[in-house]
């Protein structure tokens, strides 16, 4: 599988998800500081990959602390904790993995750990998150393999794979997870402007698995799927709200809508630290705006007007009345999602106050 990233001593090793396809370079991070970076300006990127490196970030970034005392220690933590909580707004996995350690942090004080330890304390954690990440991408994929059909012509968009987590991925999980149980596969990629996800990674990750793979303009899947070529829809999620409207890659909303006009299912697929319960709905969702330059160049040529007025933001939100189901390392949750999605928090005794 992909080393999408990895701990390599005292550095954080990620591939650069920028270069993809041309080509495969990896990125050594020494400090938090080139770890937050590198989240900030996409070498890694997808909610549970954003959520992992962050905790790798923190983890290296105190190991490289002089401090000999537990309170300079917790105040160059909480620090390198606000440095990584600024790179990007919208995937709340990046906020779940700071909680994480900040729990990990504060137990260790309370029992009077020394601060040698409080490193290795943080240390666990990270790796704790990582492990977690791959192990849930496939029970998330056995669970979504169910519902995908024998004969199944998948539409994704964007990507949710390998490169987006720690491994395997969410709705490219779904799709492993069906062609492992022996599934006959066929995958439409939606290209995913402006930054070409789809096209640049997932076409990628899915050719090098050996899945039947076709790459297709975003403003090709109304076409595909009024021909009957689709029967299956599945993405993954950078936030879920407590309702279960989904916060995903721009173009995802139109995506859900075809698929209902179509009578095409429409599934999720992200771990639970992907659901917010804490976000009532998906106009609570913050929804990050990119650089203008995305959408005016495609590399270094200018394909619109100078001065034009861009938007571009990044994600929109699917509401939860378009999604069939949404797919976890728990099992498939449905509607009504106010209560499903709460009942998978009260079964692990996770519900976040």
């Amino acid at each position: 599988m992909l080393p999408t990233i990895e701990r390599d001593g005292d550095v954080v090793v990620m591939i650069d998800q920028r270069k993809l396809p041309a080509q495969e370079v990896y990125v050594r991070c020494k400090t938090a500081a080139e770890v937050a970076r590198a989240i900030k300006t996409m070498v890694i990127r997808g909610a549970p990959a954003i959520g992992v490196a962050a905790a790798w970030g923190i983890a290296i970034g105190m190991r490289r602390s002089t401090a000999t005392g537990t309170q300079k220690f917790t105040a160059e933590f909480q620090n390198t904790c606000d440095l990584m909580a600024a790179t990007r707004p919208t995937a709340v996995n990046l906020f779940w993995a700071i909680e994480r350690m900040k729990h990990r942090l504060g137990a260790a004080v309370q029992s009077g750990q020394s601060v040698d330890q409080l490193k290795d304390a943080l240390d666990r954690e990270a790796q704790q998150i990582h492990d977690e990440d791959v192990a849930n991408c496939r029970a998330l994929g056995a669970f979504g393999a169910g519902v995908v059909p024998a004969d199944a012509r998948i539409l994704t968009h964007c990507n949710a794979g390998a490169l987006a987590t720690a491994g395997y991925g969410t709705a490219l999980g779904v799709i492993r997870g069906a062609v492992e149980s022996g599934k006959q596969v066929a995958v439409f990629a939606d290209e995913t402007r402006p930054f070409m996800q789809g096209a640049r990674l997932t076409a990628w990750e899915l050719m090098r698995d050996g899945i039947d793979t076709t790459i297709i303009t975003d403003n090709m899947s109304a076409a595909l799927m009024g021909q009957g070529k689709v029967n299956f829809v599945v993405v993954g999620a950078d936030r879920i709200a407590a309702n279960g409207d989904t916060a995903n890659k721009i173009g995802t909303y139109g995506v859900a809508v075809l698929a209902r006009e179509h009578n095409v299912p429409f599934y999720v697929a992200a771990p639970l630290s992907t659901i917010d319960l804490r976000t009532p709905d998906g106009a609570h969702i913050p929804i990050e705006e990119r650089n203008a330059r995305e959408v005016t160049h495609v590399g270094a040529t200018q394909v619109a007007p100078k001065d034009a007025k861009i938007w571009n933001p990044a994600f929109d939100v699917t509401p939860h009345r378009f999604i069939a189901g949404i797919i976890t390392e728990k099992g498939i949750f449905r509607a009504p999602y106010t209560e499903s999605l709460k009942s998978a928090f009260e079964t692990e005794a996770l519900v976040r106050s």
